[in-house]
């Protein structure tokens, strides 16, 4: 067996594991005696990451860990690999600063990295530092030349061919700076949007929900902006989203709905609110926690042209029959193998550098 296929090997068993590991966590935690011994040891470093970070819930977390282990299976990884020629790679060490706004945000480009034959340099956000490295254990217990291809620093970065880093505007300057020379992926700010037509079901509207509310918004597949044509009934949408009011309990999000709010009354700003978020009118993309911006459009036509005009500011767009590579609502929060960040092929640059 080849060095890739036995990497490959060890990330279809982290596949597994996952799955395993969230199906005994859904029925309340109880270790049977065939439960894998790691499980307890897992569910104990999710705690702690919920302790560190209190974004990160148990609830997101584990949904973050079912989207990975339903998509690391060998058929997945091997036909999202069959489109490259994986001889092309020079080995190389890739740094990669991720970011640490939902949880292992950063882990596509660490499989990225691992499985197109590369080291890997990993700089943790301070807000994230908790999850990967326990599942790099994993794979290097599952698969021992792991060891030497798994590297986590605090300090400085140093010695390293190419760099992946992900970061905010401010930071994407920095990262410019002092990583230009390098090959290089920065990525900066994105943000996700949905079409309304005004025909959309009510099912398809608590579908978009999904994409508003998961993660707490903070993703960059989070929808944070709507597009609706004149005269839209935004009762219908409000109708449609209440199911998801339960997240107005978690304090967090709670505290930042009830800040934005005395905000935007404080500045006479009209907003449409019901009781866990709020809508306002705003021509941005990046809107505040539990906060979604809406605009309005004259024509699909014109609506397009603004849309390809901003495509550097946009992550993906929900909506059902409105654009090309539009995602369908409720489903920005599960991208494929092959829907890349910022629409660059991170394997092809890995395998080209």
């Amino acid at each position: 067996m080849t060095d890739h296929q036995l990497k490959l090997k060890a990330f279809v068993k982290l596949g597994t594991f996952f799955r395993g590991f969230c199906e005994y966590s859904n029925i309340g935690n109880d270790v049977s005696k065939n439960s894998d011994p790691l499980f307890e040891e897992f569910n104990e470093k999710i705690t702690l990451a919920g302790h560190r970070n209190g974004w990160f819930t148990r609830e997101n977390i584990l949904f973050s860990l079912e989207n990975w282990g339903n998509t690391l299976t060998q058929e997945h990884l091997e036909n999202w690999l069959s489109a490259y020629d994986m001889d092309q790679n020079r080995s190389k060490t890739v740094a990669l600063i991720m970011a640490g706004n939902i949880p292992l945000v950063g882990f596509h480009d660490f499989l990225c990295a691992l499985l197109t034959g590369n080291k890997v340099l990993v700089k943790l956000s301070s807000n994230d530092t908790v999850l990967l490295p326990f599942i790099a254990t994993y794979l290097i217990d599952v698969e021992s030349t792991f060891k030497d291809a798994i590297h986590f620093t605090e300090g400085k970065l140093d010695e390293f061919d190419a760099v992946i880093a992900t970061g905010s505007n401010n930071t994407a300057r920095y990262f410019e700076y002092y990583f230009g020379s390098k090959p290089h992926i920065i990525r900066k700010n994105r943000n996700s949007l949905a079409v309304l037509t005004g025909q959309e079901t009510s099912e398809e509207l608590e579908a978009l929900g999904e994409d508003i509310f998961r993660y707490y918004g903070l993703g960059c597949r989070s929808v944070s902006k709507l597009f609706v044509p004149k005269g839209y009934n935004f009762d219908i949408f409000f109708q449609a989203i209440y199911a998801h009011n339960p997240i107005v309990n978690q304090v967090k999000y709670a505290n930042n709905y009830d800040y934005n709010k005395a905000v935007y009354l404080m500045s006479e700003f009209k907003i449409l609110e019901n009781g866990f978020l709020m809508l306002k009118e705003d021509q941005s993309y990046a809107s505040p926690i539990a906060t979604v911006f809406y605009e309005y459009y004259d024509s699909m036509k014109a609506l397009k042209q603004k849309l390809s005009e901003d495509s550097d500011k946009v992550q993906c767009i929900v909506g059902s029959g409105v654009v090309e590579d539009e995602i369908s609502f409720g489903q920005t929060q599960s991208p494929a193998l092959a829907n890349y960040a910022d629409n660059v092929d991170t394997v092809e640059f890995l395998l080209k550098t």
